[in-house]
C-alpha cells in the first residue's frame, strides 16, 4: 500500500459510538448517545411517505427545495424578528454536522485560528484542522459552563478568523444570555472575525429563558452563520437533515463546499418538512415536552448521591459523582455500563486536555419508563 500521512492521526472512534456499543454488549440502558427513543410525529411520517408516493424521489436543488427554504425563512422571522432571503441565505444540509463542516471549510484557511469552547462537541476541532486551521481551546467556566469573555478578548489575535459558539450547549445544557451575545457582538464589531453559531437545540430551552440566536442581532448576523437541525427538533436524528442561515456572501462560499460533499439532501423528507413547518405548534411545544422529561428524571434522581448541574436547554443532564467515587469520569462511565447497566458520556472527552470534573452526561430524551429505571439504578449506587 502506498504511504500516506493521516490528517487526523489522534482521532479514533467517537465516544458516542464506543459507549453505545458498550451499552449493547452489556444490555445497558443507553442514556449516552443523544437520540430520542420515542416516535416521530405520525403526521410528519405521513407527509414524507406521501411525497415519496407522489414521485418526489429525484435530486433536490443543491441549496434545498424552495418550499422548504421558504418555510424556514418564515419560521425564522416569527422566532427571531429577521426573515432571511430563502434563495440567497438559507442552505439545506445533510444534518447540522455537514453544515458546520462546510462552513468551516469555506471560511477557514491554512494558519487561521478558530476559538472553540471546551467542553466542545467532538466534530469541531477535527474539521478546523482538516481546513488547515488552528483550534484555540478556551474553557467554559465550571460549573456554569459559560464563557469568560475577558479571556476570549485576550485570546483574539490577528490570525483569529472565527469564533465557534454553541447555545443551548452540548454537553452541559448551559444557555447564553442576551448579555453574553451583546458582548460577542461588540467583539465582532472590534475585530475582523466571523461567528459560527451551533444552534441545533434552539427549540429546547427551559425555565422561561429565551434562545438568543445570533440572527436576532443585526450587526452580529452580518458576520455569522447559524446552524440548525431538524433531526434534533423533530426527534428524527437518523434522517440527518439540517440547515444553515448566513449572509449571501458567506452562503455563496459555503454552498461551493456543500455541493461537493452531498450536493443535495433527501428530497421527500424536504417536501414533508416544508409542509410540517406550516403549523408552528409542531415546533413551539418542544420546550414543554423536554422540560417535563427533565423534571421527571431529576425528581427520581433526587434520592441519589449524584449532584445535578442545572440544565437550561438541550435534552442532556449533567450529574456530578465526586462524593461517590474517585474514579475518572471515563472509568465511572464504563463502570456504570458494565456493572450497573446504565450508559452515559464522560465529559472529559470533550476537553482538549482531558479536564475531569467527575461529571457524566445523561440524555433524557427517553420514554418516562426508561428514565425512571435509569434513576432507580443511580439511586442504588
Amino acid at each position: 500500500m502506498p504511504a500516506f500521512e493521516s490528517k487526523l492521526p489522534d482521532v479514533g472512534t467517537t465516544i458516542f459510538t464506543v459507549m453505545s456499543q458498550m451499552a449493547a454488549e452489556h444490555g445497558a440502558l443507553n442514556l449516552s448517545q443523544g437520540f430520542p427513543d420515542f416516535p416521530v410525529a405520525e403526521e410528519l411520517i405521513a407527509l414524507i411517505h406521501d411525497a415519496m408516493k407522489s414521485g418526489n424521489n429525484q435530486y433536490a436543488p443543491m441549496a434545498g427545495l424552495p418550499e422548504l427554504r421558504e418555510s424556514i425563512s418564515r419560521m425564522t422571522g416569527e422566532r427571531y424578528g429577521y426573515t432571511p432571503d430563502p434563495d440567497r441565505e438559507i442552505t439545506v444540509t445533510a444534518g447540522a454536522t455537514e453544515a458546520l463542516f462546510a462552513s468551516i471549510m469555506a471560511l477557514v484557511s491554512t494558519g487561521d485560528e478558530v476559538i472553540i469552547f471546551d467542553p466542545a462537541y467532538d466534530s469541531y476541532a477535527p474539521a478546523i484542522r482538516m481546513a488547515g486551521g488552528i483550534p484555540v481551546h478556551l474553557k467554559l467556566k465550571h460549573p456554569t459552563y459559560l464563557p469568560d469573555w475577558e479571556e476570549v478578548h485576550h485570546a483574539i489575535t490577528n490570525r483569529t478568523k472565527l469564533i465557534l459558539i454553541n447555545s443551548p450547549h452540548n454537553p452541559s445544557g448551559s444557555v447564553l444570555s442576551k448579555d453574553d451575545v451583546l458582548v460577542l457582538e461588540r467583539l465582532v464589531s472590534i475585530h475582523d472575525i466571523f461567528i459560527l453559531s451551533d444552534e441545533v437545540y434552539e427549540h429546547i430551552i427551559f425555565d422561561g429563558k429565551q434562545h438568543e440566536s445570533v440572527l436576532k442581532y443585526p450587526d452580529l448576523r452580518k458576520k455569522s452563520v447559524a446552524v440548525s437541525s431538524f433531526g434534533k427538533t423533530f426527534h428524527a436524528t437518523g434522517w440527518k437533515v439540517g440547515y444553515l442561515i448566513a449572509p449571501d456572501t458567506l452562503a455563496t462560499e459555503i454552498r461551493k463546499v456543500h455541493q461537493f460533499i452531498t450536493f443535495s439532501v433527501h428530497t421527500p423528507t424536504q417536501v414533508g418538512l416544508a409542509q410540517f413547518l406550516q403549523d408552528s405548534k409542531n415546533y413551539s411545544k418542544l420546550s414543554a415536552l423536554y422540560e417535563r422529561k427533565r423534571a421527571h428524571f431529576l425528581d427520581r434522581v433526587a434520592g441519589s448521591s449524584f449532584e445535578p448541574i442545572p440544565s437550561s436547554g438541550t435534552y442532556f443532564q449533567l450529574l456530578n459523582y465526586s462524593t461517590i467515587s474517585d474514579k475518572t469520569d471515563i472509568e465511572m462511565a464504563e463502570y456504570l455500563t458494565r456493572i450497573h447497566g446504565l450508559a452515559s458520556i464522560p465529559i472529559s472527552v470533550f476537553y482538549e486536555d482531558g479536564t475531569d470534573h467527575k461529571v457524566l452526561r445523561f440524555c433524557f430524551a427517553k420514554e418516562d419508563e426508561t428514565l425512571s429505571r435509569a434513576a432507580e439504578i443511580l439511586c442504588e449506587i
